[in-house]
């Protein structure tokens, strides 16, 4: 649906929307070279949810796309010979979300 969506009235940046189905999938992509700090994944902290959740809140206000049909996954990315991907659906628990404000 969209690629590196960033709505006027927010911080943050959503890396891809996609439908899985009937679910409209908000998708943060992170990446880093090794471990050495941690993996990808782990970066996306209680902060970077939330901006996530606001761009998402303004992307469903915009489209009109339900709550019950959202949710959030994580691509982590580790560069290496071979390259790590791991994709971790539904990132969030939804009383998270809720607590950022109702989508």
């Amino acid at each position: 649906m969209a690629r590196n969506y960033r709505p006027r009235s927010s911080r943050g940046e959503i890396d891809v929307i996609a439908w899985d189905g009937s679910v409209l999938v908000f998708v943060e992509v992170k990446s880093r070279a090794n471990t050495e700090f941690g993996t990808p994944d782990e970066a996306v902290d209680q902060d970077k949810q939330t901006h996530l959740i606001r761009a998402a809140q303004a992307y469903l206000a915009r489209t009109g796309t339900r709550w019950t049909s959202v949710r959030f996954d994580i691509v982590s990315i580790v560069f290496g010979k071979p390259p790590l991907v791991t994709h971790i659906a539904d990132a969030f628990a939804k009383d998270e979300f809720q607590s950022a404000g109702s989508l």
